[in-house]
């Protein structure tokens, strides 16, 4: 979710002006997911690099953080969402974990969108925290390192209990992942857009959707045995 700082930059406000109206862009794409049907959405709302920006701005940041929380939880909870966040959470104040938990254990019943918020999140810091959940596995006796293999490690990353991402989407006009989720997007459909986070609407995000429709997903295979997976009549039965 990347333009709030140049977005109020180019109106000659402070930063946190564009945090906020950034804030108003994640209802958009929250509801765009729910009257799509799109069942899981994660957003990255703060890197564990993230600290290293201006006090100030952290502060402003965690500020609205704790607004969010108070605010749109209830609302997401009577819609179906469920809420959860990903990343390192000891580096938050005592308030805001408490409000993580609690937001947490309201909505985990809710099953119409998985919406999971990615703060104080690395996807390296990810990678290193499942193998370490190894590590001490296997020092413990509980595993041998021998049965450690990609679909093992993939079980202790964050978000396993979910299939991998269909589409990444970055807006803000830079065209790199930006250490998010590596693990999980190493087949994802990558698209990248020049507007900025603040200015995202339903027209944007439904380009988002064309483009990835129009993209053939192989997974390492030829496209004709892709085309031959999807044909019933070659194949038998078609690849859902």
């Amino acid at each position: 979710m990347d333009g709030n700082g140049r977005w109020a930059a180019r109106r000659r406000r402070p930063r946190a002006i564009g945090h906020r109206a950034g804030a108003r862009a994640v209802n958009t794409c929250i509801d765009f997911c729910l009257d799509q049907g799109i069942e899981a959405l994660t957003l990255f709302a703060f890197s564990s690099e993230n600290w290293g920006r201006p006090e100030e701005e952290v502060g402003a940041l965690m500020k609205l953080f704790i607004a969010a929380l108070d605010r749109e939880v209830e609302e997401l909870h009577r819609r179906g969402v469920r809420v959860r966040f990903i990343g390192e959470r000891s580096r938050f104040s005592a308030d805001i974990r408490a409000r993580m938990q609690a937001a947490e254990a309201l909505t985990a019943g809710n099953g119409r969108l998985s919406l999971n918020i990615a703060a104080s999140y690395g996807g390296r810091q990810d990678i290193a925290a499942a193998a370490r959940s190894l590590a001490e596995d296997v020092a413990a006796g509980r595993l041998q390192p021998a049965q450690i293999d990609e679909a093992v490690l993939g079980t202790r990353v964050a978000l396993a209990d979910l299939p991998a991402p269909d589409l990444f989407i970055r807006t803000g006009g830079d065209y790199r992942i930006s250490n998010f989720l590596l693990w999980q997007l190493a087949y994802t459909e990558l698209w990248f857009t020049e507007t900025l986070w603040p200015e995202l609407d339903t027209a944007v995000l439904h380009e988002a959707l064309r483009a990835y429709a129009g993209r053939e997903r192989r997974f390492g295979l030829t496209g004709e045995q892709v085309a031959g997976r999807a044909r019933p009549d070659l194949q038998g039965s078609a690849t859902p």
